[in-house]
């Protein structure tokens, strides 16, 4: 984490505060924080707000630099950033990605009764534990030649589906259909292949899961209905992304791109915004590779919903399809897309950066599957393990405020390192069970890292999202049992 920022900070609305683009050289728009008064405090004590400030100062960039208020401090860009740039005079950055390029969340129904579910939530989770593989080092059950890995890096779903991993219908549930058409795998490094194919279909460790859970609470009727999600509905939530694949992808170009900025002679505050003009050799080679990225995770979660559904019907001796097991949505929150949007009136293409923030378009965009096309886009929002986690929509207000952006989750006000310190496994393990919770994890150390007090209260961070208009609150989801890598 970075330190206290203290710049200056002017609250412009009830859920806006604004850093002047005058606050340090070469800023050409201001900065945008969504909060409220609490969570800016918290904000402020991360020098997070320093990084949207850098931002701020990327070639090509419009309307603003803003971030989420699950906003904390990450690599160039802060970890809830969101930035567009104008295709022909902006750049693209591997900082305003990640290293988890499309690390995301997708959110799957049952017809099931929770007592039932809860009377054999041990041996599910279990169950799940075994069949898709978890934490550092854990290898595929997949056996893939380069070709066959390739295939997935260039056609992501589409590929997973062919060979007989999950439902036709499931393409139509994922932002994209599971796949960007731009991905070219000869732009992915052999070392990034080599990485990938043993973990193509691995969850992972740190802040990824699987989580069985209950639909406590719904806001919002109309939009539910949408969404088939009704009270008391068990729901399976998987959150994992490019794992070594993508990691070494974003290593690869942030190497091209640090020696791009002295190529196109670009000015930077922080060399970990290390970038190229979106249209250069440079740039379309980090995002034919970055889409890559993209469509290797959608296929690591198509492959685990294929083996969690399998879990499902060894325990409950039912098929996947007569439980009901359809998907709801699953969308990405670390990726750079090319979209249209209205930029001073008029639409155009521009190239939007989202990094630990989610896709939320409002009612009438193509892009939406035709299910939910009239309410809006389905948002996935994943809490701590201990708390909960959120169905929201996505609003027109978020697409003139924020580039049809919202939050990605609770945002961490505590380092990996200091969680380690101040928390102790087997009492977090009691602590859930206390409040009905089952959790398996590959490690203590994992467990520790991920203990729900080194996260911002996801509640409060849904509210100020709801309140700011980037999203709509639909249905609140409370976990059952939880798998951690």
């Amino acid at each position: 984490m970075g330190r206290n920022w203290n710049g200056p900070l002017k609250k412009s609305s009830d859920y806006v505060y604004t850093i002047p683009k005058g606050y340090k050289k070469g800023m050409k728009v201001d900065g945008w924080i969504f909060a409220d008064d609490e969570l800016i405090k918290s904000i402020r004590q991360d020098n997070a707000p320093e990084q949207v400030a850098n931002v701020a100062t990327l070639p090509g960039v419009i309307g603003a630099s803003k971030a989420m208020p699950d906003i904390h401090w990450g690599y160039g860009f802060p970890i809830g950033g969101v930035a567009a740039m104008d295709p022909e005079e902006g750049v693209i950055s591997p900082g305003g990605v990640g290293y988890d390029i499309n690390c995301g969340v997708r959110l799957v129904k049952t017809n099931l009764e929770e007592e039932k579910v809860r009377d054999n939530i041990k041996g599910l989770v279990n169950t799940i534990f075994d069949n898709v593989p978890a934490g550092v080092g854990r290898k595929s059950r997949l056996k893939l030649d380069q070709s066959e890995l390739e295939e997935a890096l260039d056609y992501g779903v589409e590929w997973a589906v062919e060979n007989g991993y999950g439902w036709e219908q499931d393409l139509e549930r994922i932002e994209n259909n599971g796949r960007l058409e731009s991905a070219d795998s000869e732009k992915v490094s052999k070392k990034a292949k080599d990485r990938g194919s043993p973990q193509l279909g691995t969850l992972g460790g740190g802040n990824h899961f699987i989580e069985i859970q209950k639909v406590e609470k719904i806001f919002n009727e109309e939009m539910a209905d949408a969404m088939d999600l009704e009270e008391g509905m068990i729901t399976t939530m998987i959150h994992t992304g490019s794992r070594g694949c993508g990691h070494q992808i974003a290593t690869d170009y942030i190497n091209t791109m640090e020696k791009a900025i002295k190529k196109y002679d670009i000015d930077l505050p922080d060399k970990q915004l290390a970038c190229a003009p979106y249209d250069s050799p440079e740039g379309k080679d980090y995002f034919a590779a970055m889409n890559c990225g993209a469509n290797y995770a959608w296929t690591n979660r198509q492959l685990i919903l294929h083996w969690v559904r399998e879990s499902f019907e060894e325990i409950f001796n039912e098929t996947a399809e007569d439980m009901q097991m359809e998907m709801l949505y699953d969308v990405c929150h670390n990726v750079a897309k090319k979209e249209e949007h209205e930029v001073d009136g008029k639409d155009q293409d521009v190239i939007v950066h989202r990094k630990g923030a989610t896709r939320a378009f409002g009612p009438g965009r193509k892009e939406i599957p035709k299910k939910y096309r009239d309410v809006g886009q389905p948002v996935l929002i994943p809490g701590d393990m201990g708390t909960a986690s959120y169905v929201m929509m996505g609003t027109e207000t978020s697409m003139k405020r924020a580039w049809g952006s919202t939050c990605h989750g609770a945002g961490r006000v505590m380092s990996r390192t200091g969680a380690r310190k101040k928390f102790r496994a087997n009492q977090i393990r009691k602590d859930l069970s206390e409040d009905g919770i089952y959790v398996k994890s590959a490690s203590d150390k994992v467990l520790k890292e991920e203990s729900p007090g080194a996260y911002k209260d996801v509640n409060n961070v849904v509210e100020v999202t709801h309140n700011a208009g980037l999203s709509r609150i639909v249905a609140k989801l409370t976990p059952i049992g939880v798998m951690k890598g």
